[in-house]
């Protein structure tokens, strides 16, 4: 029932938004890009900033998420600033035509932020796993409390990955046509496990417990909670499981927004909860738990990328580059989806084992070549070269530099 409910709310398909498995995807000639880039932050003495602190640093930029009346304004270049729960700070760039565009702008926003941030003794630095600080949330959000809620029945990961650790994400238009949005979400999947044990530069992490990892941000997203979590290898399977994960928050008037434990958003639409949330769910509720869904590979509209590991220095522009050549015709996406078919699949081995993983390696090296070769920025076509060396060799990002 309740995937025929879904459904009947989508009755009304502009020409401009694709539906498969019921969840929409705005439809047209792959054109735009964009990034996250997140980066850890301390204090003069080490510790976390304070959010007063932050929020006196990025004055008329301070995210809403801090100061609900700030305008949160974005920097020169057009990139956006949020923080993250445990003071992790993030650029979110506007979309742009071209990796080189993205990388230019943000990299303009990158200096006036860090500039902005050093006038407060407050330092961004480019680990993507907090090798020394225990977790400790700063965001008092409801969202947040409801998440380190729902997480803390499950083990130590959830807070982990909310205060500890920090990623680069990319984004792209999903495809212009059904067919085309369904092959780019395949390959976007199905090469994600070499791209992570390319990227993989987390090996340790204050918390976690015993093992190393070549990835240990990315072991608290397979860990804390699966259900929220897993690839989704089909476009059109998107839906029936987003029905099917446990709602994290039900957003209310109050500052408890703990969901009924173990409920889905299905069983919201069939009624089945009753008394425990008292209303029906409306559509704004859908796009918020939407939201609160983690996998690899995300819907929203466009496609994000959310497996890679933060890089070190200004090699966040690699996987970018990276990304960006891998989608830009037929014939590379074939060559990269043949490149990655031994490793599909792959997400804890390559988590765990890296590049040390000789298929693994061998894919990523694979992957990093053709890239290059399919770029169109010189400088990108020296980066992702040696990229390829250096995967090639089995060394992390910043044992290459």
């Amino acid at each position: 029932m309740a995937t025929a409910v879904l459904e009947t709310t989508l009755d009304s398909r502009p020409a401009a938004e694709a539906y498969i498995g019921g969840v929409c995807f705005k439809q047209g000639p792959p054109r735009l890009i964009g990034t996250e880039v997140e980066w850890l932050t301390r204090d003069a003495g080490g510790g976390r900033p304070s959010l007063e602190a932050l929020a006196h640093a990025l004055g008329k930029h301070t995210p809403t998420s801090i100061d609900p009346e700030s305008p949160g304004a974005p920097l020169p270049g057009g990139s956006y600033v949020t923080v993250e729960p445990g003071g992790q700070i993030e650029l979110s760039s506007a979309p742009r035509t071209s990796a080189r565009e993205v990388c230019d702008y943000l990299g303009e926003d990158h200096r006036v932020l860090s500039a902005l941030l050093h006038d407060q003794s407050i330092e961004m630095y480019d680990g993507s796993a907090d090798e020394l600080r225990e977790p400790h949330r700063l965001l008092r959000l409801p969202r947040y409390c409801a998440m380190e809620h729902q997480f803390a029945s499950i083990g130590p990961y959830g807070t982990l990955m909310m205060c500890n650790t920090a990623a680069v994400q990319v984004s792209v238009d999903a495809g212009g046509s059904q067919e085309a949005i369904a092959r780019r979400w395949r390959l976007l999947g199905d090469i994600g496990p070499a791209l992570i044990a390319a990227f993989a530069c987390s090996p340790q992490l204050e918390g976690i417990p015993r093992g190393e990892w070549a990835s240990q941000r990315m072991r608290t997203w397979l860990e804390l909670d699966a259900r929220r979590t897993m690839p989704v290898v089909d476009a059109a399977d998107y839906a029936q499981w987003a029905l099917n994960v446990p709602l994290m928050c039900v957003r209310n008037s109050s500052e408890d927004w703990t969901a009924p434990r173990g409920a889905t958003f299905g069983d919201w639409i069939d009624g089945a909860l009753g008394s425990d949330i008292g209303r029906a769910p409306t559509s704004e509720d859908l796009d918020y738990h939407l939201s609160t869904m983690f996998p690899p590979v995300r819907a929203a509209g466009h496609l994000e990328v959310r497996y890679i590991d933060a890089q070190p220095g200004d090699l966040w522009r690699v996987p970018i580059a990276a990304i960006d050549a891998l989608l830009s015709g037929p014939a590379v996406m074939q060559e990269a989806s043949d490149a990655a078919a031994s490793t599909a699949g792959r997400w804890r081995d390559a988590a765990e084992y890296g590049l040390v993983d000789v298929e693994l390696r061998s894919a990523a090296t694979s992957l990093m070549s053709l890239a290059a070769s399919y770029a169109p920025d010189p400088e990108f076509v020296r980066l992702l070269d040696r990229a390829a060396e250096r995967c090639c060799r089995g060394l992390a990002p910043v044992e290459g530099t």
